[in-house]
């Protein structure tokens, strides 16, 4: 989301949606921006399991930038699109609670600081916001039982809400096209049951950054959401491509590759 005409877009896709009928959650990071304040504080930014370690003064930081900046961009957007979002946190009204995180490096725990592992999600809270005309933009910090913020990753955000939400979909944006036949290149496969991603994982296929993107995905669909999509943010109306094509631009993941109805594609391997 580094370009100004692609933001554009994604919040086209996003507002129309809901004029439509759907009920779309946004569920944002802000990591590159994080990591840019950081330098210019002179705070080194350092990563465990892909995790950021969150001292209090990243802490404060990682605030700054998710809800004061990033949130209300985003909200500043779909609202010159037509729309009415709602910029939160997962603090605001208890929505996100959680517990500390512990990394597992070489089977030992390792403290990075503040960093969140979801314990619930009030689903109630957000149905209410998400049924009406709104469109909630949520930051993914939540708060633990001692009243302390702490960091989450927006992708493991973005599937817990999914499926404390039983939503239809989950679509994470990413930069790249989706999950391929190859891990140096090759076809992207359009379609996965979830049995098939834990062999790609196996296989050596999936590797890296994209192992907690499926994971993640997988959990959804096992915890009650319909459909799971990787696809490329960097397309333009990639959103909208993805769910109103048969093809789709990216990786659907779902129990299995059953159709809908009786005229939808189901892509196999390589198609």
């Amino acid at each position: 989301m580094v370009s100004e005409t692609l933001k554009d877009s994604v919040m086209e896709d996003i507002t129309l949606l809901k004029y439509i009928g759907m009920n779309p959650i946004i569920v944002h990071g802000g990591g590159p921006v994080i990591s840019e304040a950081l330098k210019n504080a002179g705070i080194e930014s350092k990563f465990v399991n892909g995790l950021r370690v969150t001292d209090k003064a990243t802490m404060e930081i990682v605030q700054m930038i998710l809800v004061g900046k990033t949130n209300k961009d985003i909200v500043s957007r779909i609202g010159k699109k037509g729309g009415k979002a709602i910029g939160i946190s997962g603090i605001d009204a208890g929505i996100i609670k959680c517990q500390k995180h512990y990394a597992e490096v070489d089977g030992q725990k390792i403290d990075i600081g503040f960093v969140g592992k979801i314990t619930e999600i009030d689903s109630a809270a957000l149905s209410r916001l998400s049924s009406y005309e709104y469109i909630p933009v949520i930051a993914p910090i939540g708060t633990g039982p001692d009243g302390m913020a702490y960091n989450i990753n927006a992708d493991t955000v973005a599937g817990e809400i999914a499926s404390a939400m039983k939503a239809e979909k989950l679509i994470l944006l990413t930069d790249v096209e989706g999950v391929k036949t190859s891990k140096d290149d090759g076809d992207i496969l359009h379609a996965l049951s979830t049995a098939e991603v834990h062999s790609l994982i196996n296989e050596g296929v999936i590797e890296g950054g994209m192992i907690p993107k499926v994971l993640g995905c997988v959990h959804a669909v096992e915890n009650g959401v319909g459909r799971t999509h990787i696809i490329d943010g960097r397309i333009s109306h990639c959103i909208l491509l993805e769910i109103f094509t048969n093809k789709g631009i990216g990786t659907m993941i779902s129990q299995a590759k059953d159709k809908y109805f009786n005229d939808e594609t189901v892509w196999e391997d390589g198609e």
